[in-house]
């Protein structure tokens, strides 16, 4: 009995003894180059290519999805509604997104956008 409270005791220290670690990113220069027009998305993008534009959503097209335009183009962005502003965005407010090129297999490529902030 004494030994099974012992261990039980052992583990609830060690539990509470776990210091959680911050997680480090590489910042630098890398060989992986980033999207930063419409065109060239279009053009040359593999699946997963890092993304980063800045236009103008003209209109929204389903839930989630957006047709975003730059100088050079257009393309459907996915923007999750968790990250969408709070303030008002239309096809007259320019926007910075960054993301992920999603090349579809079947239907559509668009941009998996993970921030959006309204430009000033």
């Amino acid at each position: 009995m004494k030994a099974k409270l012992t261990a039980l005791t052992i583990t609830v220290l060690m539990g509470g003894a776990v210091i959680p670690m911050a997680q480090a990113q590489y910042v630098g220069p890398s060989s992986q180059k980033t999207f930063t027009k419409v065109e060239q998305l279009v053009n040359n993008a593999k699946d997963d290519d890092p993304v980063a534009l800045r236009g103008k959503l003209l209109r929204k097209l389903s839930d989630e999805t957006y047709l975003f335009a730059d100088e050079t183009g257009e393309i459907q962005v996915e923007i999750d509604d968790k990250i969408f502003p709070q303030e008002p965005v239309d096809a007259n407010t320019t926007v910075e997104i960054v993301g992920e090129m999603d090349k579809a297999i079947v239907g559509t490529n668009e941009v998996d956008v993970k921030t959006i902030t309204i430009v000033r």
